[in-house]
């Protein structure tokens, strides 16, 4: 799974860390951003899966406004997503020689309440996009791509939800994070929402009554969750941490994984590991005073590699080959469409480059962890 953003301290969600500004279909074949500056920004797709990427702009007929969003499609056409006069369009984009072909797809009104819309994160069976509606008291979850007849609303859940992840391959189970009221005020909780189901609505994440509990990532192979929660030390702020779906076992909160002034956001999971999440890798984005960089993790190590970032690293943007390595899409001046790869560092592949020193554990007893709620759809999912 993967999630991504252009600039270091651009857009960011509820919780502090960074939104999408750029996209890839979940298995790495295509990607797609705003490209260019100020007043003349344009949709570009890149094509990932040939021996060299590049990179394929599909302008319309003016510059894109900068919230606009773009999502790449598994068939290598691009869902574009504008906001005009109170509607929320949608479109698909594709090259026709010199051109651009746009093919629309219709477009949902929402009142003038403070409802905002956006793209979910690309479906992983990359034929169909859905959004996100988040309501003064309610999210309604559309289907914009992929339907019969246009936009079609498939669910309304109560509360306010933010987030989206998706928890299988067939882009029915969809897990969002839905403000509550608890005993001390609005906190955060993961429901998963079943979208063949006319939205069922079950609880997946709750640590602690009182906690802020968000799902940042999962992998289906595995079922391994990234987590933020406050939950272990309430009032010191979130700490990043790792669970199973379905498992009895409690959610751990690595020490090697909170780093002081600096933010860490899960982006990509190495895939295949169906029987051992604990040694399934974890791409990570660190932001810090100074830019962003690379992390790579896995929850059966107790020490976090912390790597450079190439130069020109569309931030945050990455996903995993079949063969182990973590692929980064990049942009300069010489190579304006290229991609790096980097191997887990101590893995034997030469291409992993220079190794970094091991960040010992602390010796301090970690926090007693807390259980993670067993998903009521487990089986579906991990089928």
């Amino acid at each position: 799974m993967t999630a991504c953003a252009i600039e270091p301290s651009a857009d960011q969600g509820n919780d502090g860390t960074p939104r999408a500004g750029c996209s890839l279909t979940v298995d790495g074949t295509y990607a797609a951003r705003l490209a260019g500056r100020g007043e003349a920004r344009y949709p570009e797709r890149w094509t990932l899966d040939g021996p060299e990427p590049y990179a394929v702009p599909l302008p319309g007929n003016q510059p894109e406004e900068p919230d606009t969003e773009v999502q790449p499609m598994g068939d290598g056409r691009v869902l574009i997503h504008r906001r005009t006069a109170g509607r929320h369009v949608f479109a698909l984009l594709y090259p026709t020689g010199p051109g651009t072909g746009e093919l629309p797809l219709g477009g949902v009104r929402c009142p003038d309440d403070g409802t905002r819309l956006r793209l979910l994160p690309p479906a992983p069976d990359g034929e169909t996009a859905y959004a996100l509606e988040v309501g003064p008291r309610s999210t309604a979850v559309w289907l914009v791509a992929g339907g019969t007849f246009g936009p079609e609303h498939l669910a309304e859940v109560p509360g306010r939800c933010s987030g989206g992840v998706w928890l299988d391959r067939t882009a029915r189970i969809l897990a969002l994070d839905r403000a509550v009221e608890g005993p001390a005020g609005p906190v955060v909780k993961t429901v998963v929402v079943d979208l063949e189901r006319g939205g069922e609505v079950s609880p997946l994440l709750q640590i602690a009554a009182g906690s802020d509990d968000r799902l940042l990532l999962a992998d289906p192979d595995s079922g391994l969750l990234l987590i933020r929660s406050d939950a272990p030390a309430p009032g010191q702020g979130a700490r990043l941490g790792w669970g199973v779906l379905g498992s009895t076992l409690p959610v751990r909160f690595p020490r090697c994984l909170r780093l002081p002034d600096r933010v860490v956001t899960p982006f990509a999971t190495q895939p295949g590991q169906m029987l051992t999440p604990e040694r399934c890798a974890v791409a990570l984005r660190v932001d810090g005073p100074t830019g962003s960089w690379v992390g790579m993790w896995r929850p059966s190590e107790r020490h976090l590699h912390q790597l450079p970032a190439p130069r020109g690293w569309l931030a945050g943007a990455g996903w995993w080959s079949a063969d182990g390595l973590l692929q980064l899409p990049y942009s300069t001046a010489e190579r304006p469409c290229a991609v790096a790869a980097l191997a887990v560092p101590g893995s034997p592949d030469p291409r992993s480059g220079p190794h970094p020193e091991r960040e010992p554990e602390p010796a301090s007893a970690a926090p007693r962890p807390v259980p993670l709620q067993e998903a009521p759809l487990a089986r579906l999912v991990t089928k």
